[in-house]
């Protein structure tokens, strides 16, 4: 069975994202609470839906949860908009995108603590999932918000999803 490899090396950062040291993946995701940086890109469509990605039951952290389309560490070395395009090849086959920044936050839960740089971008076709994910689709605003605190989705989803695009007004 697939599994996230414990030894990858990620940075540690302050919270301004300056790199302050390194530790594997395993280290990062034990409660240690050091802060290593993330990407995440939200895919919409032109009708505004928004694409999410099935969360593998091999993960280690949120297995089985719906989640922000792209997400991923970045690599020791690596600045945040190369690990942004290559996240985004790597897990829906993006390759041709204009990426909008949004934030960056830390996001803190019993297991880790990020500092995510969060996107956004606007794409003409489907997604074509990697085998790193168990598949997506797109989902309108309504849907998204009638699923919210039902444990369908991450609770990193579901606080970025708030702060970023906020509640649905009636």
């Amino acid at each position: 069975m697939k599994s996230d490899n414990s030894k990858e090396i990620f940075p540690v950062v302050n919270e301004e994202g300056t790199v302050i040291g390194s530790a594997t993946r395993g280290e990062c995701h034990s409660g240690s609470r050091l802060l290593h940086p993330v990407v995440h890109l939200h895919v919409f469509d032109k009708q505004g839906s928004l694409y999410l990605q099935k969360r593998p039951e091999w993960k280690d952290i949120q297995p089985g949860k719906w989640d922000t389309a792209v997400g991923g560490h970045i690599d020791f070395g690596e600045d945040v908009v190369t690990a942004l395009h290559r996240e985004a090849r790597e897990e829906l086959g993006i390759d041709d995108f204009e990426p909008t920044f949004l934030k960056r936050y830390v996001f803190e839960s019993e297991r880790e603590k990020e500092l995510v740089n969060a996107f956004s971008t606007v794409i003409c076709h489907e997604p074509k999932p990697s085998d790193e994910l168990d598949g997506g689709r797109f989902w309108p605003r309504e849907e998204i918000l009638a699923g919210i605190g039902n444990g369908i989705f991450t609770p990193n989803f579901e606080q970025e999803y708030i702060m970023l695009f906020g509640e649905m007004k009636d």
